[in-house]
């Protein structure tokens, strides 16, 4: 006799599901534990005279009394965390469950109300682990959504206020791929980013945007007896369209535009459902002329979109200087 390979698959399948379910548990006991400490020392904190330096003595004191016993969870700097976790999330109907503490621990290094409720909202949104959490953070996805959409409206969507409904309010300008793990001194050839891209599909998918899912990688399209390959196509479930990607490695150039437009074109001929959206182009490009790309394509135009990728992480002076850039434009209307 032989045992059924699906009985064993079932059995562990078991297991691991019962593993999950034991660690999310402990790691939830463990957010209300550090929560819990936190209000008492607050509360204790704001029942004192002088409350900075009775707020200092009560930690010290504590992680005095508790680290030896309970080990470096406890030392004055987490206490003093725990203590922030409570004052910035001072109802406990305000945790979420499926955050762990590295969760949070990433979400408290965060000062701005309106930064950490978008990070907030995107990490229950798309379910983001610890990890990719702190990547969209390090990688300044907030800071880039201000720079490429309209503030207000971006808010609203980070609040659930608004979902999004247009590509710009989903597409990020500029793209940051350095999980592509491309070095630095290398020249690379459009081949080489879509390789790179597709070695990284997931980390690619969670970065160009929220609901994409991957489709097809040169779409060959047939017209008249000649054959053109689409680089990447994805579709995007909260568009309800497909998403057809180009990859261009030097600065656009208006034939770009053009043959993207075919693209287009050709998936809302031949591809599109009635019941779906008209597709969307994304120009990847290395550089980009924005007053050339507003002239090349119609005035209405909703569903070509050009966006800057960089292969490395943006530096604060770098952000600074966009930031920058910006005010002089808005300086330049008035």
């Amino acid at each position: 006799m032989q045992l059924k390979k699906e009985l064993i698959q079932q059995v562990h399948n078991i297991i691991s599901d019962a593993k999950n379910r034991a660690i999310r548990s402990v790691d939830k006991e463990r957010v209300l534990m550090y929560w819990q400490i936190g209000k008492v020392i607050l509360e204790e904190e704001q029942d004192g005279k002088e409350r900075a330096k009775y707020g200092e003595f009560i930690i010290k004191s504590l992680s005095n009394e508790l680290q030896p016993k309970f080990g470096s969870g406890f030392s004055v700097r987490q206490l003093e965390r725990y203590r922030q976790f409570y004052r910035i999330f001072p109802n406990t109907s305000a945790l979420r469950t499926q955050f762990s503490w590295t969760h949070y621990k990433t979400l408290l290094s965060i000062a701005n109300e309106d930064k950490r409720t978008f990070y907030i909202a995107e990490t229950e949104k798309n379910n983001w682990t610890a990890r990719e959490l702190e990547r969209q953070v390090n990688s300044q996805l907030f800071e880039r959504l201000l720079l490429s959409n309209d503030v207000k409206s971006v808010l609203n969507v980070a609040r659930q206020e608004k979902l999004p409904t247009e590509p710009k309010d989903i597409i990020k300008d500029p793209m940051i791929l350095e999980f592509l793990g491309l070095k630095r001194e290398a020249s690379y050839y459009e081949k080489d980013l879509e390789n790179a891209i597709i070695t990284h599909l997931q980390d690619f998918l969670l970065e160009i945007g929220n609901g994409f899912s991957f489709v097809a990688r040169q779409k060959r399209i047939h017209l008249d007896g000649d054959d053109f390959f689409a680089d990447l196509v994805f579709y995007n479930r909260l568009l309800q369209a497909f998403v057809i990607v180009e990859i261009k490695t030097d600065k656009l150039t208006h034939q770009d535009i053009g043959q993207l437009q075919m693209y287009v074109n050709y998936f809302d001929r031949f591809e599109k459902q009635d019941f779906e959206n008209p597709t969307i182009g994304i120009l990847l490009c290395a550089d980009k002329n924005d007053a050339m790309a507003k002239i090349t394509l119609p005035e209405n135009n909703k569903t070509i979109i050009a966006s800057k990728y960089q292969l490395y992480l943006p530096t604060e002076q770098q952000l600074i200087a966009e930031v920058k850039k910006e005010i002089e434009k808005l300086d330049d209307k008035e």
